[in-house]
This record gives structure tokens, C-alpha cells and sequence, in this order.
């Protein structure tokens, strides 16, 4: 391999090695190929990975690691910031290209811009790809020539127009470079806490590509068949649990999509239908939460409706921790919460009834709570984090309207009628040993509807 060219790949949140772009196109360059993976915390902004992030970051790299090997290959891993880092490895490693698949936070796009002026400075040619999403969240615009504000002809126009390609598999080996360059150690990135605390992650989920598309599949055999009515019951186990694996780039979603269409036609669907299944309405809701993003980068951080600036939000330490520990009185808020703390992740409706609980019974800005799912779920995603909150606080674009305030004691009759779930994280529930509601539903309700008839009077 003396004198043999070498290209870097730079693995970002796309950390397999299936239906990977960046890879296809530098193991088709011809080169030997230098794996990478830069921990740049402080390239994202405010919004550096969270706990439960960087603990699945810790055992992905991991899986990664061992897949590059069996494919004759390993990773290097190394700090940012990435145009020092990757400048350097270039020259360490003789390399004149770099390979990449794009990202689409503000952070992270203005850093792909620094390297789109520095590396050719260097007489590096930089080489990026799509495939964090099924379609650029630039690539679609409304009737007038602007993104869209409302999900539904956003889903309509998605279906009409996107067609995803068949998914590539992964190579059958990477070219090595001649010496491979000096790599840190996955301990000396410190992506695990100081205190054990994430040691329950452990047990509800194993990072990596292998156990994605094991996920993946059990899913389409499984759950998927009921999915329409049993993804708001959190008593079951009615959803993919594929959310961490699409956010970490385990599983693309061109994979998600093609695995789900022959699961569906499997079952007896027809093509129609399952395209304008729940499921994958779920799927570009995620697009549309990038399309969004892309076009308010200040989404996670101010309401998109500007009359939300001036709301009378409260300030309550007290009442948000006790939120935050799942002790509201409001057993399936507090089963939500405890369920987080536990797993990384809870279920999609519970988020909803504790995030209304906490934005409007409690009063509570809604980036608080964005700031706590954004530390301890483990598929804590930028875009899709910041309009959901956006969407139940009703300050968003296409949002749930302020005046519809879930209570979370007839959301828990309706979707955890047994209430299974809520003995499985709250099991003293209804005993001595239970705290009182922290707040009182009607009356609360009726102080979030005077504030925001108050907002109203003022705008």
C-alpha cells in the first residue's frame, strides 16, 4: 500500500455502514480510506449533546469500531474543532479529499461551511452527502415559494414527490492506508458520567447498527400490524422504539422506509396504503421537523409565534423539579418522567400529557423542558425536540392550540385504561406514600386560559 492515495471519512450522526453515502462514494474513489470520528462538542452551540446522547455515543462508537474491523478497517478517533482536526489527519495520512454526510442544525451546517472554504485553502476537496433525510429541508416549498407552516400539505406533498432508492449494503472491506495515524481512546473522549446513573440504559437498549435493524425488523413483524391504534398506548408495546437508531444514523431512513413498505405489503397492504400510514407519517414528520429547523434555526430556543415573547410564563424551581422527578401527584405525568430517567426515552402521547402539564397547568417555559428531554433522552433530536415542544406549547408553526390543554387524568382513562403502565413506574400511586397533585387541574387550566387571554388583549 505504499504510495496508495487515501481519502478521509468523517462519521458524524451516521454511524453505520450500510446505506451510507459518504462511504459508498470513498471506497468508490478507489482510495485507501481513513475512518474518523471527531467529538466537537463545542461546535454545537447551546446545544452540545446531552447525557443520555453522549452515553449511546459511547457504546455506538463502540459497535462501529467492531464492524470497521471486520471489514479490515478501524476508527480513529480524535477532538475538534473539525477544520484543525481534519486539516491535520489529511496531512498525517497524505489524504487530498474528505467524505462526509451532511448535517442540518445551524451548528453543524455553519461548521460544514468552514470546511467548505478551508480544506481546498488546504488542497483538500471536500465531498458531502445526503443522508440523515429522505429529502433536503430545503428541497420543497409551498404554493408561494416558502417552507411550509402546516405538517399536512407538507405530508401530501412529501408522498407525491419523494421516491426512495433501494437501501446499499455495507462493503465487503475498506481499503486500509499505508500506517494508520494515532487514534485517542473512546475513555478519553469522557462521554460517560462521572456518577453510574446511566447503568438502567444499559438494560433497555443496546446501541449499533446490528441491534438497529434487529429493531428494525422485529418491529415489521411485530408491532407495525397494530400500529395505528396501539402507538398512543403506552400500556403496550406498540411502537418501533426506532427513534435513537434513526437520530444516531444506526439506521437511515431510506431503511426504515423500504423495510416498512415490504413489511406492510407482507401483511396485506397495498402501496397506497401503507405510504399514507401512520407510521411513516410519523417518518416525515421528522422531515418536516428539519424543514423547519432549516428555515427558523432559533427554533429551539424562541416561539415561532413572536406573540408568545411577551407570555407571562412562570418561574417555579420547585414545581419543575418535582416535574422533572415525576412526583406532580399526576400519575401518568410522573410515569412519564420516571420512565425517562430509567430508559432514556418515553413514550410519545405521555410526552405530550407532561409536557402540557408542565407549559400550561404549571405555567412553566416550554425550553425548560426542552433543555430536560434534550439531557436524558436518548434520541434527543434538535429538530424534531424543539417544534414538538413548540407544538404542544401552541407557540409553533402548525401547533396544537394553546386553549387545548390535556388532562392528564382522562388522558390516562383513554390510553392506559388498566392502568398497567402507571403501576409499572409509579407503583405506590393511590397510597399514603403518594405526594398530593402539586397543582389542581381546573384551576390551573383556567389560570393558563386568563394568561393567555391576557397575551391576546395586549397584542
Amino acid at each position: 500500500m505504499s504510495g496508495a492515495r487515501s481519502v478521509i471519512l468523517w462519521f458524524r450522526q451516521d454511524l453505520r455502514l450500510a446505506d451510507n453515502p459518504a462511504l459508498n462514494a470513498a471506497v468508490a474513489s478507489g482510495a485507501a480510506i481513513v475512518p474518523v470520528y471527531l467529538w466537537s462538542p463545542e461546535e454545537e452551540g447551546d446545544w452540545a449533546p446531552g447525557a443520555a446522547s453522549r452515553w449511546w455515543l459511547h457504546r455506538s462508537l463502540e459497535q462501529l469500531s467492531a464492524r470497521l474491523a471486520e471489514k479490515g478497517s478501524r476508527l480513529i478517533l480524535r477532538r475538534g474543532p473539525a477544520d484543525t482536526a481534519l486539516t491535520a489527519l489529511a496531512r498525517e495520512t497524505g489524504s487530498d479529499a474528505v467524505y462526509w454526510n451532511r448535517r442540518y442544525e445551524p451548528a453543524a451546517t455553519a461548521v460544514e461551511g468552514r470546511l467548505r472554504a478551508s480544506l481546498p485553502a488546504a488542497g483538500i476537496t471536500p465531498h458531502s452527502f445526503q443522508s440523515a433525510l429522505l429529502l433536503e429541508p430545503w428541497a420543497m416549498q409551498n404554493k408561494t415559494g416558502g417552507p411550509y407552516q402546516v405538517f399536512t400539505p407538507y405530508w401530501r406533498s412529501f408522498l407525491a414527490q419523494v421516491k426512495v432508492a433501494t437501501p446499499t449494503a455495507s462493503p465487503k472491506a475498506l481499503a486500509p492506508p499505508a500506517t494508520w495515524p494515532d487514534s485517542l481512546q473512546r475513555e478519553e473522549l469522557q462521554l460517560l458520567p462521572r456518577l453510574p446513573w446511566h447503568a438502567s440504559l444499559a438494560a433497555h437498549w443496546q446501541p449499533g447498527e446490528a441491534a438497529a435493524r434487529e429493531r428494525l425488523l422485529a418491529f415489521g413483524r411485530g408491532a407495525l400490524q397494530a400500529y395505528g391504534t396501539d402507538r398512543d398506548r403506552p400500556d403496550r408495546a406498540g411502537t418501533s422504539l426506532l427513534s435513537p437508531y434513526l437520530h444516531h444514523g444506526e439506521l437511515s431512513p431510506g431503511q426504515v422506509w423500504t423495510a416498512i413498505g415490504k413489511a406492510s405489503e407482507r401483511n396485506g397492504e397495498t402501496a397506497e396504503q401503507w405510504r399514507s400510514g401512520k407510521y411513516l407519517a410519523e417518518l416525515i414528520w421528522r422531515e418536516y421537523a428539519a424543514h423547519v429547523l432549516h428555515h427558523y434555526p432559533s427554533l429551539p430556543d424562541r416561539a415561532r409565534n413572536a406573540q408568545f415573547q411577551a407570555f407571562a410564563w412562570r418561574r417555579d424551581p420547585q414545581a419543575f423539579t418535582a416535574w422533572t422527578q415525576g412526583r406532580t401527584g399526576h400519575a401518568i405525568v410522573d410515569a412519564g418522567l420516571r420512565e425517562l430517567w430509567a430508559t432514556g426515552w418515553m413514550h410519545n402521547r405521555v410526552r405530550m400529557i407532561a409536557a402540557s402539564l408542565l407549559v400550561k397547568n404549571l405555567l412553566l417555559p416550554w425550553q425548560d423542558g426542552e433543555r430536560w428531554f434534550w439531557d436524558t433522552l436518548v434520541d434527543a433530536d434538535l429538530a424534531s425536540n424543539a417544534l414538538n415542544w413548540q407544538w404542544v406549547a401552541g407557540t409553533g408553526p402548525d401547533a396544537a392550540p394553546f386553549f387545548r390543554i390535556f388532562n392528564p387524568d382522562t388522558q390516562a382513562e383513554k390510553f392506559d385504561p388498566t392502568g398497567d403502565y402507571r403501576r409499572r413506574w409509579v407503583p405506590e400511586a393511590g397510597s399514603s406514600s403518594y405526594p398530593p397533585p402539586i397543582v389542581d387541574l381546573k384551576t390551573s387550566r383556567q389560570r393558563a386560559l386568563e394568561a393567555y387571554q391576557a397575551l391576546r388583549a395586549r397584542s
